[in-house]
């Protein structure tokens, strides 16, 4: 089933754990076929990193299920020169190629863009890694908290007196939307000059641009940058405060002077807050150690969603720290089509981060659920590759199809 805007584009999809996977995800859900091609002998640790309560069956990993919705499954031995073979004429039939091993595996397997070029000569390649494919590091096996502390993320992130915060997944999900859009930009250059292109793309590089302010006022001031918990250099106050109930925090934002007198009438107008001083950022930022205290103070006896919509109501920006259960059942992205149900063959019904893309004429969506190991060989081996129903059976008799 096609829809949305990549409707007709054909993705192959040699990823595995999180990034590359995640960025191929992208795609389908605008619309894109996803083929993944996966293999029996080497099976994505993702399958077999289950999430709490899940069985040891691979089909049953609530982690792969999450980061492979719309996709189609096709399993080959790419140890066999056939498996290499029958992969290559997926590629003939694609538009774009997605791998994220480490540089120069997909090259000794006969899979390099070189080889896949002569196949599909305007082929798309987007190649996924830690490092890069040049440089002293690129032989280097990186998962997200490698590629979140060389970016320079992780330190920035945290509190000033503790260790950086190396942000684990969320970094593999932003190297991959960045190649997501890697791939977005390459399609729309083929389809002005019809040339593909390789492209080598470095998680860490990709995460180091995100704070480019930073490496900037390093460059030319000289100045270190270093973590700042909670705290921001021209709002006052921004922090997260304790509310009623265990571990239930509340973040409170005050942008402007209007802001805060806002924010001051809704907490009742104590003495504290009407000092004058406090009537302007420059004065709230010398006094914010104070005002942080008293904040935590009065939230601290109330519920995290009332001080939410009590704040909310008078202008001033504040939002309860969610936990992840918190966060798929609540009623505003329920009711914004952020959160989702998708069933499962063998997870059952579940819930799931919608598509974060609203397109009025071609809507993005989950068109169907992550697939089962090679579910899809019989589809995609005969309807795109075009083996007859014998040449099949004998692939998979040999264990080239497995």
């Amino acid at each position: 089933m096609t829809h949305g805007p990549l409707s007709g584009v054909r993705v192959v999809d040699f990823g595995h754990v999180l990034a590359g996977p995640y960025a191929t995800m992208l795609l389908g859900a605008l619309g894109a076929e996803v083929i993944k091609i996966e293999s029996r002998a080497r099976i994505d640790e993702q399958r077999i990193l289950h999430g709490a309560g899940a069985s040891d069956d691979p089909e049953a990993s609530s982690n792969f299920f999450e980061i492979n919705l719309n996709k189609l499954s096709v399993t080959l031995n790419l140890k066999t020169p056939e498996g290499v073979e029958l992969a290559k004429r997926i590629v003939a039939a694609a538009d774009i190629v997605m791998e994220n091993m480490r540089p120069g595996v997909m090259d000794r397997l006969g899979l390099g863009y070189a080889a896949l070029a002569e196949v599909k000569p305007d082929i798309i390649m987007l190649s996924l890694s830690g490092f890069g494919a040049t440089g002293p590091l690129r032989g280097y096996t990186a998962y997200a908290p490698c590629f979140t502390c060389f970016s320079g993320q992780a330190h920035l992130t945290g509190y000033p007196d503790w260790a950086p915060n190396q942000l684990t997944s969320s970094g593999d999900s932003r190297a991959g939307t960045t190649g997501a859009f890697a791939m977005l930009m390459a399609l729309a250059i083929r389809d002005l000059t019809g040339e593909g292109q390789y492209i080598d793309l470095s998680s860490s590089e990709a995460l180091n641009q995100l704070i480019g302010d930073q490496m900037m006022d390093f460059t030319m001031n000289g100045r270190s940058p270093r973590r700042h918990g909670n705290h921001v250099a021209d709002m006052a106050p921004h922090q997260v405060y304790p509310c009623a109930g265990a571990d239930e925090w509340v973040a409170i934002a005050v942008r402007t002077d209007a802001e805060w007198q806002a924010l001051v009438a809704a907490i009742g107008s104590p003495s504290w807050a009407t000092e004058p001083s406090f009537a302007t950022v420059a004065g709230r930022l010398a006094g914010q150690k104070l005002i942080d205290a008293k904040l935590a103070e009065w939230t601290s006896g109330r519920a995290a969603r009332e001080i939410m919509t009590l704040l909310q109501d008078t202008g001033v920006a504040a939002m309860p720290s969610f936990t992840a259960e918190q966060i798929f059942s609540d009623p505003h992205l329920i009711a914004q089509g952020a959160i989702t149900e998708v069933t499962h063959p063998v997870l059952g019904t579940r819930k799931a981060i919608a598509p974060p893309w609203r397109l009025s004429r071609t809507p993005a969506r989950i068109s169907r659920t992550a697939p089962l190991l090679g579910e899809h060989n019989q589809e995609v081996l005969r309807d795109v590759v075009g083996l007859s129903q014998e040449e099949l059976d004998a692939f998979i008799a040999a264990g080239v199809v497995a």
